[in-house]
């Protein structure tokens, strides 16, 4: 990039120009040649061609993180591609803060891993979220726990799970979390000079905002590198039905899971009769046990029943579906 003028020094420019103390052609020689310095320890491996296809699939992958996560976070999910760069591996590692939250994952078939960096605040307002608070972000940074941890891998085993769509127009992958880690020291998995993609996401959760890092390196993705280009990209994108994205809609549906109970019925006791309860005790309720009982999915009565048992269980047989019209 080049040098960026003030708006005095362009004042100051066009000033000169006006009264003839600057000549336009002198400004213009022919004979001088822009000359562009090269670093040879640094070859420009990935061109603007390559990290835009990589903006188009992130894009992508941003638009199923913020259909995918609200599932787990019960919680809005914005994300957009805010930026897409070249540096060493050493840079990205060096800019890195501990504790961070790293997600090294293997992009079998290709070479190598890759790796998905989260802002802690964003990591913390996630645990926070999913264990029933209402998703604040920790004031002051600190090492994570052994329980939020497993907390903070589930959910990123969700997030390298969703890489698989957004490449199919490049190449058929299976991504999988080989490890969390929360040091960058050993995150190490290429040589530091070699040379790495970054795409940085915008996630914002509610009024937690934080940035996401896909670090992709030149090694992992060598062998597809005549891919990367959006001709190649939009040549293999495959139209989605309607009858395809209702079956994708349906499937991100059957996995929320939603509470299920059935109502035996209903009785009043005295606090001093509840108190001193004991094992054996008889509750009489208000309902038969020859009649129907009422089963509750969340708080909207669904479905009647009849109780008995399966195998050694307990368990409830349908007899009628409650239909929103009735």
């Amino acid at each position: 990039m080049g040098e960026v003028l003030s708006q005095n020094e362009i004042d100051n420019l066009l000033a000169a120009l006006s009264t003839g103390e600057l000549d336009v052609d002198n400004m213009n020689d022919p004979g001088e040649v822009q000359v562009k310095n090269y670093d040879f320890e640094r070859p420009a491996k990935f061109s603007k061609e390559h990290l835009r296809t990589l903006e188009i699939i992130f894009e992508h992958y941003g638009r199923l993180l913020s259909t995918n996560l609200p599932i787990y976070l019960r919680k809005n999910v914005q994300i957009n591609v805010a930026s897409s760069e070249t540096v060493t591996f050493s840079e990205f590692t060096n800019a890195l803060a501990t504790p961070s939250i790293l997600g090294i994952a293997n992009f079998a078939p290709l070479n190598g891993n890759i790796i998905l960096d989260l802002s802690t605040n964003l990591g913390f307002a996630m645990i926070d979220r999913m264990l029933g608070g209402p998703g604040a972000p920790m004031e002051k940074s600190r090492e994570f726990s052994d329980i939020e941890l497993t907390i903070l891998e589930k959910t990123m085993v969700v997030c390298v799970q969703l890489l698989r769509e957004p490449w199919k127009n490049v190449v058929e992958i299976n991504p999988y979390l080989d490890r969390l880690e929360t040091n960058p020291q050993f995150a190490q998995v290429i040589a530091p000079n070699d040379m790495i993609a970054i795409v940085t996401l915008n996630l914002k959760m509610g009024d937690v905002e934080g940035l996401m890092n896909v670090c992709l390196p030149y090694f992992t993705l060598e062998s597809i590198m005549d891919r990367l280009n959006t001709k190649y990209w939009f040549a293999n994108m495959k139209e989605t039905d309607d009858a395809r994205y209702d079956d994708y809609i349906e499937s991100l549906i059957r996995r929320v899971e939603v509470p299920v109970k059935a109502l035996l019925g209903k009785s009043s006791v005295s606090v001093n009769d509840f108190v001193n309860l004991q094992v054996g005790d008889v509750i009489r309720l208000d309902s038969r046990v020859d009649q129907e009982l009422s089963i509750y999915v969340g708080n909207i009565k669904k479905f009647t029943a009849m109780p008995g048992t399966e195998e050694d269980r307990y368990a409830v047989q349908v007899t009628s579906v409650i239909r929103e019209e009735d």
